[in-house]
């Protein structure tokens, strides 16, 4: 698919964006809707959903918000019908709906592991389950479509306490390789995206002591990613002519050691 002109590389494709409501993925629907794409935003909290939309068109964008929970299949299908019926389905997904909960495993924190592995891991591919159908079809009308999946440096660093978090992760990234090479035949890029520490509402989410401290303390020796950094990455993903795949990016503070 050509680009229509350099300001605009992503004009005429059609976004979707799980947790749009606040960070990354926020902050991605607005750098896809500046860069030409219409954006579907994806998040349970309709009121955030209906701000950013408001922002997107105010900036000259384009948008449509969509009040879904991951974990939610028919939901999410429902969506995907939208998606067709209103713009023919999505060309790009960022699947990036996800939370983080360290705690040391000795806890026990159950509901904790099973939010993190129903969140992460089930939400994902309840996503990939909507949607990935639309990305093939793109793939073969446009000639691209692309899957990007919010990983994080967790998936393959050590953090104490962060064992079952970091596994999700884990499972994202290597997963991501997998459909890489199901689905580049059939012209749908898929990309891991792997953050470092990024200021956003997953650390409000945190409730253990220990990772509080090393968060906190980290603030003072290390600048941390925003969320404009990450979006414009995926942006960049996104433009790249459809023969170019960046299978796994990572991006890091660069102060931060690991």
């Amino acid at each position: 698919m050509s680009t229509q002109n350099s300001a605009q590389p992503l004009q005429g494709r059609v976004a979707v964006i799980t947790g749009a409501s606040s960070g990354i993925g926020e902050a991605s629907a607005e750098k896809l809707a500046a860069l030409g794409a219409h954006v579907y935003v994806l998040a349970r909290r309709a009121d955030r959903l209906a701000d950013l939309v408001a922002r997107i068109e105010k900036d000259g964008g384009s948008a449509t918000a969509v009040t879904a929970d991951v974990t939610d299949t028919a939901a999410l299908q429902a969506a995907a019908d939208q998606v067709a019926a209103e713009h023919g389905g999505a060309d790009l997904l960022l699947n990036n709906a996800g939370v983080m909960l360290p705690a040391p495993v000795e806890e026990l924190a159950t509901d904790q592991w099973q939010h993190q592995i129903d969140l992460n891991i089930t939400g994902l591919m309840n996503t990939v389950g909507a949607f990935v159908p639309q990305l093939v079809k793109a793939g073969t009308e446009r000639g691209v479509a692309d899957l990007i999946n919010t990983s994080s440096i967790a998936a393959q660093n050590i953090f104490p306490n962060f064992a079952v978090y970091s596994g999700t992760k884990a499972f994202v990234t290597h997963l991501s390789r997998h459909l890489r090479v199901e689905l580049g035949p059939k012209n749908v890029r898929v990309s891991a995206i792997e953050p470092g520490i990024v200021g956003t509402e997953l650390q409000d989410h945190v409730t253990d002591q220990g990772a509080i401290d090393w968060l906190e303390g980290s603030k003072g020796v290390i600048e941390w990613l925003t969320p404009g950094d990450v979006a414009d990455t995926i942006g960049f993903l996104a433009s790249l002519p459809p023969r170019a795949n960046l299978q796994q990016v990572t991006i890091m503070p660069t102060a931060q050691p690991s």
